[in-house]
């Protein structure tokens, strides 16, 4: 038997394509945990997304399915500038945490496939977390999946979200299209 994998899941657009690399090599289980992911209508769009794919796949979910805007704000007012280290930092832990209470074998996030992240930052979060934890990080460079994760989802007709998810960031979209447009 394949040895058991969680990895973080933050939609299905970017689980999609590493998941089908790693199908044949892990017991895949997936992890929704994404309290950054605002406004609400938002955060319901790709949780309804990643659990059509992954009841189509046949995939293993663990849904932490908790909105808290208020939360999220405390930790991110006045710290805009460190809000990505913070955000992905709990997300990762809760992920860890998830990881070695089941006994799997390996953890890690579909954050490392989107080109919009901050890839080493999420990579050294994963490695301090994983010797903290006692717990093995699979590190691999999903980026290099990133047009064939597009593909997959649009012919799928998956939900495909315009920013990360947090507020600043969507904020951020939109004063970049409004710059682009005048």
């Amino acid at each position: 038997m394949n040895a058991k994998i969680l990895i973080h899941t933050c939609c299905a657009p970017c689980f999609a394509s590493p998941y089908f690399h790693l199908k044949d090599k892990f017991r895949i289980f997936g992890f929704w945990f994404n309290p950054n992911i605002h406004p609400f209508l938002e955060y319901q769009k790709r949780l309804k997304t990643l659990q059509d794919f992954s009841e189509k796949e046949n995939i293993q979910m663990i849904y932490k399915d908790e909105y808290n805007l208020e939360e999220f704000l405390r930790k991110a007012a006045f710290r805009e500038n460190n809000r990505c280290q913070s955000c992905y930092y709990d997300r990762l832990k809760y992920a860890v945490i998830v990881a070695k209470k089941g006994n799997f074998d390996f953890f890690t996030t579909t954050l490392l496939y989107s080109k919009f992240q901050k890839h080493e930052m999420i990579k050294e979060i994963c490695e301090s977390l994983a010797k903290e934890y006692k717990i093995n990080f699979l590190y691999q460079d999903f980026r290099e999946f990133w047009k064939e994760g597009i593909k997959i989802s649009k012919e799928r007709g998956m939900y495909r979200q315009q920013y990360c998810g947090c507020i600043y960031s969507e904020r951020d979209r939109f004063q970049k299209e409004n710059k682009e447009r005048y």
